[in-house]
């Protein structure tokens, strides 16, 4: 697993990603949080954003495809109308080209997760990767096609019309249901709240040892000293708080690792139980 960084380091004010946190809340995990996580003299949460690329035998996958370039982001500056960002060098220094991509698995539909789904070529958005199938969610596809239904482009930075409709209308988008095994060793699971439809993906690494692709279950480090705290982007916050709180007890009580979208640093961590809470472990 390989992480291609598009966006690093994409700051948010702490009250601003979590609404109602405090940073006395994280201010004992310091040690741990600091510098990378969390920019305490800032009050500022780090995150990446990136693509992690899988490489197997056979298989080319790329998980989510961040901010892209040439998007119309206009309440978001740093993301409107990005050039020259380096984003397909990096995949290509990683040894595989646009073209070598086999599957691009979309946790969830928000605008920095579809962004490099599409490019602009001669004024059109096109596929990026011309060989994929670009994995969605059934039930994520529907949330946004109806919130588009409603009010078209005035949704998620209108990224459904540049970054999702192009790849349905190249007829390269598969929507996958829940458990959907991508290949052996490797099954879709649900991780609604973020949004209705966000998917993860459990990988197999042998040994009885997995790893949890979780999209934004966990946008930060932060959130495993406090779980409770859900984001500002969360449809539905209670149900993001227990969805979180299931992974993290799954990870603890297998030694998995889990590797958030947005965790900068590190390939993903494992989770320990202290005192009554959670510890990551960084890999």
């Amino acid at each position: 697993m390989q992480g291609i960084v598009d966006v690093d380091p994409f700051a948010l004010p702490l009250g601003f990603l979590f609404p109602g946190a405090d940073l006395a809340m994280i201010r004992r995990a310091e040690p741990i949080l600091a510098p990378h996580h969390v920019d305490y003299a800032q009050g500022r949460i780090l995150l990446v954003i990136q693509s992690l690329l899988l490489r197997t035998p056979t298989l080319n996958i790329l998980i989510d495809t961040c901010v892209g370039e040439h998007k119309s982001r206009p309440r978001r500056p740093e993301w409107h109308q990005r050039s020259a960002s380096g984003f397909l060098e990096r995949l290509a220094g990683a040894g595989v080209m646009p073209e070598q991509v086999d599957i691009v698995l979309c946790t969830h539909l928000h605008a920095d997760h579809v962004g490099w789904n599409s490019r602009l070529s001669n004024g059109r958005w096109v596929p990026t990767f011309p060989k994929a199938r670009y994995l969605i969610g059934r039930g994520e596809l529907a949330y946004w096609q109806a919130r588009e239904a409603a009010e078209p482009g005035k949704h998620n930075h209108g990224s459904y019309t540049d970054s999702v409709l192009p790849i349905i209308e190249a007829g390269q988008c598969d929507i996958v249901d829940d458990g959907f095994d991508l290949m052996r060793g490797m099954t879709l699971l649900p991780l609604p709240g973020h949004s209705p439809g966000q998917m993860g993906l459990c990988l197999d690494c042998g040994a009885g040892k997995q790893a949890y692709f979780c999209g934004d279950a966990i946008h930060s480090p932060a959130q495993v000293f406090q779980p409770e705290w859900a984001s500002a982007f969360c449809s539905d916050r209670e149900m993001a708080i227990r969805q979180r709180r299931i992974l993290l007890d799954r990870a603890a009580d297998t030694d998995a690792l889990i590797v958030p979208a947005h965790l900068r640093k590190a390939h993903g961590m494992r989770i320990e139980r202290r005192g009554g809470g959670y510890h990551p472990a960084f890999a």
